[in-house]
């Protein structure tokens, strides 16, 4: 049974096509059936919050112009739970905004902030570890921030140094965080796992929304200021107006660095759940169940002969053969079709853009 003061906070404006030709600027990653098992990232996100999280406390922060695309994919939200950014501003502003928006309808909310477009396999441990999370936020005046367990030396994700020596005293589970760490180079990612007290930064937040409403008011005055400001028109016809007006007006930057390297309470909880952030193609090959040639195959019929470590996504596709090729992306999309070197996937976006010669 879902508590009531629980709120789950997604946010889902990015514009990212590293996806491409399945993503594009019109249609990020975060409202596509990825896995080709008929949901979006977007409603998998939802999904995996339902025993945690009321639908009626389920709010989206958006792109004004994915707003629909998040009401049909979404039909049990309430509508106004939909947030429209009118400029894109990272995450920090998002949160506030939400955040404020939330307070002035449940002043004792909790919160859980996630990604939109990230993929969890084992959904009954990140429901355990969320809920034992929200219980300990719920208690304290404590920040807690998600860290995965590194699998391999990433170079993608941020890291957590956790001061693993200094346990919480409510929740055994969850440690006080030493720093955040930038997106390492391979070597230094090699020294962080080495050590044991080096989690990926997952962008998962938890909190209570005083907490956050304080930590903004301390530590982003500027920003507080305006949300704080629009307190009495939360939920009324002129709150759009009034955010399309003085939104743009908000420093661009992270909540990592708006609020989390400059909060004292700042903790972790360090987890193992089956998480990626779906960054590329590389990563959906690794989330996705392979042959035993290490082929993952997303589609209706895909038959591959002497074919090694590809990922082939044709969902659009009735059947597809494919012989020959080792370490290769196939994916085909509205008339689109790519067929590149995994090795080389960091160029697709470049290829795409490039006028034809």
């Amino acid at each position: 049974m879902a508590n009531n003061n629980n709120h789950l906070v997604i946010m889902a404006g990015g514009v990212g096509s590293r996806f491409w030709p399945m993503s594009t600027a019109e249609h990020p990653k975060q409202f596509i059936d990825v896995l080709g098992i008929g949901k979006s990232l977007l409603q998998l996100t939802v999904e995996r919050f339902q025993t945690i999280c009321n639908p009626e406390n389920v709010w989206v922060v958006t792109n004004q112009k994915y707003a629909d695309i998040v009401h049909q994919q979404l039909p049990d939200m309430p509508v106004s739970n939909i947030l429209c950014e009118p400029c894109r501003r990272n995450t920090a502003p998002c949160i506030a905004y939400v955040s404020w928006r939330i307070k002035s309808k449940n002043p004792k909310a909790n919160i859980v902030v996630s990604p939109s477009d990230h993929v969890v396999l084992d959904t009954q441990e990140f429901r355990r570890v969320v809920t034992e999370c929200l219980k300990f936020t719920g208690e304290s005046d404590a920040i807690v921030t998600l860290g995965m367990k590194p699998t391999r030396p990433e170079t993608g994700y941020g890291y957590i140094q956790a001061d693993l020596s200094s346990k919480s005293l409510r929740n055994k589970e969850i440690f006080r965080v030493d720093s955040f760490r930038e997106k390492p180079d391979i070597e230094t990612a090699r020294q962080y796992i080495s050590k044991n007290n080096y989690f990926w930064n997952a962008g998962i937040f938890i909190w209570n929304v005083s907490t956050i409403v304080n930590a903004f008011r301390i530590y982003q005055p500027q920003m507080a200021k305006i949300f704080e400001s629009l307190l009495p028109i939360y939920g009324t016809d002129k709150e759009q107006a009034e955010i399309d007006r003085l939104f743009p007006e908000c420093e661009s930057i992270s909540v990592d660095y708006a609020i989390m390297e400059k909060a004292d309470e700042i903790f972790v909880c360090p987890a193992s759940f089956g998480w990626s952030d779906l960054g590329t193609w590389g990563s959906l090959q690794e989330q996705s169940k392979k042959d035993l040639s290490g082929n993952a195959c997303i589609g209706q019929d895909i038959r591959l002969f002497e074919s090694h470590n590809c990922i082939i996504h044709t969902t659009q596709e009735k059947k597809v053969v494919i012989q020959g090729l080792d370490g290769y992306i196939v994916a085909e999309n509205n008339n689109t079709l790519l067929i590149c070197k995994l090795s080389e996937e960091q160029r697709i976006k470049q290829f795409s853009q490039s006028p034809q010669s």
